[in-house]
């Protein structure tokens, strides 16, 4: 199979985990490309940066035409990270490929934990602006040296710190990701040399459309059914990763 069909197919799976599931499918895509695709760890996590950010915004379109979307509460958090993510991004290409690897593998298997819980965390009273500025700091950092868009930790921080609830917080992770996943995918922008982009650009395209599938998907299937389902891929993919650093 060549890489541009290889591209296509996993980008249109992690499309759909995340139109489906509204966080978490972007956690694939690192995997996908460095081992479908053959893409080193630094390289595998700047383009998924350039997924995550398309896709997440044409999904946030979907949710903004919804009403769902909070934009003062989330360009707030979104500010909060744009430092953070900027380094992170600077910081990923020095770091080594085993500890990148690594990890990575420890954030797939907290974005798992995170879709087996039974129920959705319950919405707190909103809290102080430090407490705020603290989560939108730490998922900007886990998403400028990971690549990953982070909506499984961004969720729950906006539901159970600042106190949006689950719904708003979802579309409104999807403004988090958007921004931070930008400004990390800006600071990599010429340090990473030969990243492919006749394979990066379907994977993408994939991706997006993709998204709009699993959100028709989520309205007939199983919520708990599909978050069981993914959260054991990605302790497998977790699993694996892990192997393949520590060898």
């Amino acid at each position: 199979m060549t890489p541009f069909i290889l591209a296509l197919a996993a980008g249109a799976v992690i499309g759909l985990a995340l139109g489906a599931l509204g966080g978490g499918g972007s956690v694939l895509a690192v995997p996908a490309l460095i081992y479908l695709l053959g893409f080193s760890p630094v390289e595998a996590t700047t383009a998924s940066l350039a997924v995550v950010t398309l896709t997440s915004a044409a999904a946030l379109a979907a949710h903004a035409r919804d009403g769902q979307v909070r934009w003062r509460t989330g360009l707030l958090f979104a500010a909060a990270g744009l430092g953070p993510a900027v380094l992170g991004g600077a910081l990923a290409a020095r770091i080594p490929a085993a500890v990148l690897t690594g990890g990575f593998a420890v954030v797939a298997a907290l974005a798992a934990g995170s879709l087996l819980r039974t129920a959705p965390p319950a919405a707190a009273a909103p809290s102080g602006p430090g407490r705020a500025a603290a989560a939108g700091a730490g998922l900007g950092a886990v998403t400028g040296v990971l690549g990953v868009g982070g909506g499984f930790l961004a969720v729950p921080a906006l539901v159970g710190v600042v106190g949006v609830r689950m719904r708003a917080a979802t579309a409104t992770s999807l403004l988090v990701i958007t921004v931070n996943s930008l400004a990390a995918l800006a600071t990599r922008a010429g340090k990473v040399p030969g990243l492919d982009w006749g394979v990066v650009a379907p994977f993408a395209g994939a991706a997006v459309l993709g998204a709009w599938d699993g959100k028709r998907l989520a309205a007939r299937a199983s919520a708990a059914g599909l978050q069981r389902a993914f959260a054991l891929v990605l302790l497998a993919v977790a699993a694996f990763m892990l192997l393949d650093a520590a060898l």
